[in-house]
């Protein structure tokens, strides 16, 4: 893990820009004496990890006492995107725009998305574990087909904040009954891309003892602040 740049900021967390190999990523750290718990937080499919919104959501996460830690993975951001990747794209907007189902076009999509992501996750994971000032246990945050993927494939993971927005695939619908870990899962009632029955029946097949729904009207967009401080204390209680 090689280090870019850092910045210290006015809230006192310190951000880092670093690369591992190919993989671009940012860092905040708190202000600590001790090792603190981590969290993994991961943008929607194919967003970039400056996106305002995690980033306002990692700074507030560090300045409570988390190291934070998000990448751009393979497909997302501004790593490079293969010709069936950006078709694929080209195929759900035209699909979306004429009122035809997209499902198996996400699913087509979506699906080799989270599989060639959730490698570079972990392979970052085992590097931030190895920085001083860092410790377990960790918690994910963020997409939720990615985050149900790591959540069964990586023992590490000790809980998990979804969003129940954006397409998750079958393979991760499934592997959903195998989700142990205290989970938090968001939901917008009016999100106008993802429906909202699909998103209870997910929540139901959670095969966790301890899970929480928080739902809240408006659209994909609108989740409030306050469920940016909700969830540091979900992972308050859990990573402490």
């Amino acid at each position: 893990m090689h280090f870019i740049s850092e910045q210290r900021l006015d809230d006192g967390v310190l951000a880092r820009e670093f690369t591992l190999g190919e993989i671009p990523g940012t860092l905040w750290t708190p202000e600590s004496d001790v090792p603190v718990p981590l969290i993994l937080m991961a943008h929607n499919n194919g967003l970039p990890k400056r996106e305002p919104r995690l980033v306002a959501r990692a700074r507030h996460s560090a300045a409570h006492g988390h190291a934070v830690a998000t990448i751009d993975a393979a497909g997302c951001g501004d790593r490079p995107r293969s010709a069936a990747d950006e078709q694929a794209r080209a195929d759900i907007r035209r699909a979306m725009q004429a009122g035809k189902p997209v499902d198996e076009i996400f699913e087509s999509f979506i699906g080799p998305l989270v599989e060639k992501a959730a490698p570079e996750w972990r392979t970052t994971l085992d590097a931030l574990l190895s920085l001083p000032g860092i410790g377990g246990p960790v918690g994910y945050s963020g997409w939720m087909a990615l985050g149900i993927r790591l959540a069964v494939a990586d023992p590490r993971i000790a809980a998990a904040g979804f969003f129940a927005g954006g397409y998750v695939p079958r393979a991760q619908r499934e592997e959903a009954r195998q989700v142990t870990v205290p989970l938090l899962l968001l939901l917008q009632w009016d999100d106008e891309g993802n429906p909202r029955q699909r998103a209870l029946d997910l929540f139901d097949a959670f095969g966790t003892e301890e899970k929480t729904l928080h739902a809240n009207t408006g659209g994909h967009t609108g989740t409030p602040w306050f469920e940016v401080e909700d969830g540091d204390r979900f992972f308050g209680r859990h990573l402490k």
